[in-house]
């Protein structure tokens, strides 16, 4: 299975956004960490499938892991 990649980010309200390095303009937001990983789930379907009804090219994920490396 391939799928996008998406970053997670805490805002200064507490919230969260997130956002896929493959997808640009692809982004969610919510307060929940949960909810913004849903609405993001959604924004990312959403998303390829406007591209394809518009006859446009779906960009294949390249992005293929994430890790989070702990401060000094």
């Amino acid at each position: 299975m391939t799928g996008y990649v998406v970053v997670v980010e805490r805002d200064e309200s507490g919230g969260y956004s997130t956002w896929s390095p493959d997808l640009p303009g692809c982004v969610a937001a919510a307060a929940d960490y949960d909810e913004c990983l849903q609405l993001m789930t959604e924004a990312v379907r959403m998303h390829v499938d406007g591209l394809r009804e518009d006859g446009d090219p779906v960009p294949l994920p390249t992005a293929y892991a994430a890790l989070v490396v702990p401060a000094a």
